[in-house]
C-alpha cells in the first residue's frame, strides 16, 4: 500500500479513529493487525518471514536478559544477527554474488553458476532488519531491558508508517510510546500530522515524480553526448528528486504516527545547507548514518556508544583514538552503507565517494573552516557540487555507466564551441533541465536558510496561522493534479 493512494487514506480514516477508541490490549492487536493489512497489500506470502525475524530477536532478547555469561551471551547475540543478516543475504544479494562470481568463472575453466528460481526482494526487508537488529544489540549492552510482550515487540517492528521505508527506529525512541497511548486525543495531534502528510505529498506527487522524468531522461542519455555541465545538472536534479521523495516519505510517516500522538525522530534537516560532508551526513538520511555509526563504525573503532544516538556517521568521540586509526572503520562503514541500498557496485562506489569526502575535510579543512559566513559559505561551495556529484554513481549503479559519466564530466573541451572569434557554451539537455535544476536548488538552500526565522514565526501564532492556511492552499491543488498516476517511493526498491 502506497502513501501516495487513495487505498492509503480509506486505510488511514478507518485505522485512526479505532486507534483512539480501543482499549490498549485491543490497540495493540489493531496495531499489529492493520501493520500486516499494510504490508499485505503487496504480498501476504512474506509476512512470515517478517514475524520469523522478529521471533528470532525476541527469543535472543529474552534469553540475553536471563544469561549472566559473557561468552553465552556473545553467541546468542552472534546467532541473532547472523540469522537476520542471512536472511537479509540471501534475498538481497544473491544474485549480485552469482553475477560477479560468473565474472570470474573463466579464471578458474568453471561453467557459470545460476538459479533455477527467481528471488523476489520483499520490501522493506533492509530497514525492518535493521530495526530488529538494534533492539537485540541494545538488549546485548544493556541499554534496554528485554520486551516480555511479542506483540509489543511485534508492534515495534511493524509498525506502519515506518515499515517500508523508514526512518530506522530505536526501541528507545518509540517503544514506550506504543505501550502507553495518550490518555485522550488532542486537536495538535490532527494539526501537526495532517501538516506533516501534506507535505510530504507535495514534495511526493508534486516535486520528486516531476523532477524524476527529468532526471531520467537525463541519465537514459548516451554519455558521449553529455557535456560537463549537462552531467552536473543530471546529478543535481537526481539529488533533487531523490531529497524530495525520501524526504515527502518520511514526512508522511512523522505524520500518521503524528496522527496517533507518536513522536518519530526527524530523518531529515535542510541536508543541502550543509557546510562540509560531515555536517551533511548528522542531515541526510539520519536514522541511518546514525545507525551505521553506532552499530558498526563505533563498535568497529573499539568506542563506547552512548544511550542516545546524536548526529550522523561521522561523528566520533575524537578524545578517544586518532583519526588515523579510525580511517579504514569509516571507509568500510561506509561502503557497507552503500551495498545496504542495492546490491551493485555504483552503490559502493557512491558510499566511498562520501567517505572520501569526509576523510577528506578532516585532513585538510577540519581545521581550517573557522565560524564567519565567509568562511562557511567558502567551504558550501567547495563540498557541496562534490555531494551532488556523488549522486552519480548511486542513480547509475553500475561502475560502467559511472565511468563513462565521470569521463563526459571530465571532457571540458566538449562543453566549448569554436568558431572563428566566437565561443559558445554547448548544451546538450533541453532548457527544462537547467531551469529546474537551478531554481529548484536555490529554492531548497534558501528554504533551509530561512528554517530560524520560520520557527521564531511559530511563536506568533497569528503570524503562522496565515503562513499555514497559505501553505496548505499553494499545495493542496498540486497535491490532487499529480496524484495519478501512483508513483512508487525510491527507497521501496531498497
Amino acid at each position: 500500500m502506497l502513501f501516495n493512494s487513495i487505498s492509503f487514506l480509506v486505510f488511514l480514516s478507518v485505522v485512526i479513529p479505532l486507534y483512539w477508541h480501543l482499549g490498549d490490549r485491543y490497540r495493540r492487536i489493531l496495531l499489529l493487525l492493520s501493520s500486516l493489512v499494510f504490508y499485505g497489500f503487496w504480498r501476504v506470502d512474506f509476512i512470515p518471514l517478517i514475524l520469523f525475524s522478529i521471533s528470532v530477536d525476541y527469543v535472543a532478547a529474552r534469553l540475553l536478559s536471563k544469561e549472566t555469561n559473557a561468552r553465552k551471551r556473545r553467541s546468542i547475540l552472534f546467532a541473532s544477527v547472523f540469522i537476520n543478516l542471512s536472511i537479509l543475504g540471501f534475498f538481497k544479494y544473491t544474485i549480485f554474488i552469482l553475477e560477479n562470481l560468473n565474472g570470474l568463472a573463466p579464471f578458474f575453466g568453471i561453467d557459470e553458476f545460476s538459479l533455477t528460481w527467481k528471488i523476489i526482494l520483499p520490501i522493506g526487508i533492509s530497514f525492518y532488519t535493521f530495526q530488529s537488529i538494534s533492539y537485540t544489540v541494545d538488549v546485548y549492552r544493556g541499554i534496554r531491558k528485554a520486551e516480555k510482550s511479542f506483540l509489543l515487540l511485534s508492534n515495534y517492528v511493524l509498525f506502519f508508517p515506518q515499515l517500508v521505508a523508514g526512518p530506522i527506529l530505536r526501541a528507545s525512541e518509540v517503544m514506550d510510546q506504543l505501550r502507553h497511548r495518550p490518555e485522550k486525543f488532542k486537536l495538535e495531534y490532527l494539526v501537526r500530522g495532517v501538516d506533516r502528510i501534506l507535505i510530504g505529498l507535495f514534495l511526493k506527487v508534486a516535486l520528486a515524480d516531476n523532477i524524476g522524468v527529468l532526471s531520467d531522461s537525463g541519465f537514459a542519455a548516451a554519455p558521449d553526448t553529455l557535456t560537463p555541465i549537462d552531467v552536473f545538472v543530471i546529478a543535481t536534479l537526481f539529488g533533487l528528486q531523490i531529497y524530495f521523495d525520501f524526504a515527502g516519505y518520511s514526512h508522511i510517516a512523522i505524520g500518521v504516527a503524528r496522527l496517533m500522538g507518536i513522536e518519530f525522530p526527524e530523518n531529515f534537516n535542510h541536508p543541502y545547507t550543509a557546510i562540509n560532508p560531515k555536517e551533511f551526513w548528522k542531515r541526510w538520511h539520519i536514522s541511518l548514518s546514525s545507525w551505521v555509526r553506532d552499530y558498526l563504525y563505533l563498535p568497529l573503532c573499539n568506542l563506547p556508544v552512548g544511550k542516545k544516538s546524536v548526529g550522523g556517521l561521522s561523528d566520533i568521540i575524537e578524545e578517544k583514538g586518532g583519526r588515523k586509526l579510525m580511517a579504514v572503520p569509516l571507509v568500510f562503514s561506509w561502503a557497507v552503507m552503500g551495498l545496504w541500498h542495492g546490491a551493485a557496485w555504483g552503490f559502493v562506489l557512491w558510499g566511498l565517494w562520501h567517505a572520501s569526502l569526509v576523510l577528506i575535510y578532516r585532513a585538510f579543512f577540519g581545521n581550517f573552516i573557522s565560524s564567519s559566513p565567509i568562511s562557511k559559505l567558502l567551504s558550501w561551495a567547495f563540498f557541496m557540487p562534490l555531494i551532488m556529484l556523488g549522486w552519480i554513481p548511486f542513480r547509475a549503479q553500475t561502475i560502467e555507466k559511472s565511468t563513462d559519466l565521470f569521463q563526459s564530466l571530465l571532457s571540458f573541451s566538449s562543453q566549448w564551441d569554436v568558431s572563428g572569434n566566437e565561443i559558445t557554451i554547448i548544451l546538450g539537455l533541453s532548457q527544462a533541465h537547467y531551469m529546474v535544476a537551478i531554481c529548484v536548488f536555490t529554492a531548497v538552500v534558501l528554504m533551509g536558510l530561512m528554517r530560524p526565522a520560520l520557527d521564531t514565526m511559530k511563536a506568533r501564532s497569528n503570524a503562522f496561522l496565515f503562513v499555514s492556511v497559505a501553505k496548505y492552499a499553494a499545495m493542496t491543488p498540486f497535491i490532487f493534479v499529480y496524484l495519478n498516476p501512483v508513483s512508487q517511493f525510491i527507497y521501496f526498491q531498497f
